[in-house]
């Protein structure tokens, strides 16, 4: 496989690398771990991190459980520095483009999309190859100033999972993007999530990718505790247990559209109704809402101008739980204008008439998510049916 060069602004150092940024196979069964940096060109921090993490393993001779498998997303857009050519590598992994994967009919246009097939295929001979059960590990960076946070899909097995992290986690991205990799992963019932480390060119960055790759390890079961310095790498990503919050707007930019934040935004740094917070094609962009900012953009390339985000209650939390497990969605159908859109019950299609009495709240509580699909009907989906929550029946942390 041909090798490519990356550079880190932050180290000020290249790297060569392909696909496969490193993998151990260790002597005793245990889960496959899958971690991927760099889906995004102009993110190389992942890259850096991951091939450090799979240096030091190896010159330490840790003892690994299962394998360990770290992948280059964007191998095109790495080398280049860019974010993508023409289409988001990480927008890409839509039911269509998946389904023409699945039965060979997919004809990549341009570069992105065949990085998009390269790695569709791997991940396929690794779903034959390996033993799970399976992590999925997305690394990210922002382009604004920010702590460490988890992004993570909204299903019980990915919040079991990723409360054991010392960051924020942020759930229900997923109802707001189409097509991210992770989304396709989590709907096969694997536990994915995404770990955004902080700005794209801080050194620091790189510290917390390496911090929260060492947790997943051990979090994992791949390998033991007492093997890396692993009190050091939690207190590095913040030392307490993690928040849940939740998404509930974003500001999309629409094509050809002049975006600009103003200067100075972080995330979770709290906002004022009616606050200043961007230009759209020099007009103000003031807040509807008191409320917490998130991943504002600051660089050219990207549709998500901003978020907005709330802590969620522990109550909630423990509601959702209950009700989901008792499948008290079963009732929706009782309801005129709700009716089932597939044989495995895990979509709803909604007539608008009847969604305006249906809280979103609620319907997340339940475990969906919606979509609209036309000026009559939402699509809201189940995010609990397809979990493989028998493939980690034994994990150590279930």
């Amino acid at each position: 496989m041909t090798k490519i060069s990356v550079y880190s602004k932050a180290l000020n150092a290249t790297l060569e690398i392909d696909r496969i940024i490193g993998q151990v196979d260790g002597a005793k069964p245990g889960p496959c771990l899958i971690f991927i940096g760099g889906i995004h060109g102009n993110e190389p921090s992942g890259v850096f991190a991951l091939h450090r993490v799979f240096q030091e393993l190896r010159e330490r001779k840790v003892e690994v459980k299962g394998s360990i498998i770290a992948l280059a997303g964007n191998l095109w857009a790495l080398e280049r520095a860019e974010r993508f050519q023409e289409t988001d590598l990480n927008r890409l992994w839509t039911s269509g483009n998946v389904k023409r994967l699945e039965d060979g009919t997919f004809v990549p246009s341009n570069e992105d999309e065949k990085q998009q097939k390269e790695l569709y295929y791997i991940i396929q001979n690794l779903f034959s190859s390996k033993k799970g059960p399976f992590y999925f590990f997305d690394l990210h960076t922002t382009s604004s100033k920010t702590t460490p946070f988890l992004t993570v899909n909204d299903s019980l097995l990915n919040r079991k999972f990723t409360r054991q992290y010392p960051a924020p986690i942020i759930l229900g991205i997923e109802e707001y993007l189409d097509g991210p990799i992770l989304s396709y992963i989590n709907e096969l019932g694997y536990v994915a999530f995404g770990f955004e480390s902080g700005q794209h060119d801080d050194p620091a960055s790189i510290t917390n990718h390496i911090a929260f790759t060492y947790l997943s390890l051990v979090l994992s079961g791949a390998i033991a505790r007492e093997s890396v310095h692993y009190d050091r790498y939690f207190q590095t990503l913040g030392g307490r247990s993690g928040y849940f919050y939740e998404i509930y707007f974003r500001y999309q930019i629409k094509r050809n559209e002049t975006f600009a934040m103003e200067p100075g935004f972080v995330n979770f740094q709290k906002i004022r109704k009616g606050e200043l917070l961007a230009k759209s094609d020099n007009r103000p962009v003031f807040s509807h809402y008191r409320s917490l900012i998130f991943m504002p953009l600051y660089q050219a390339q990207g549709e998500d101008g901003f978020f907005m985000v709330r802590k969620i209650p522990s109550f909630f939390l423990w509601l959702s739980a209950v009700l989901r497990k008792w499948r008290f969605d079963r009732i929706l159908p009782w309801m005129p204008g709700i009716t089932w859109a597939t044989e495995k019950k895990d979509t709803l299609v909604v007539d608008l008439k009847i969604a305006r009495f249906m809280a979103k709240q609620f319907l997340h509580i339940l475990g969906y998510r919606n979509k609209r699909i036309d000026k009559t009907h939402l699509i809201i989906k189940n995010r609990e049916t397809a979990s493989r929550n028998r493939d980690y029946e034994e994990e150590v942390w279930n």
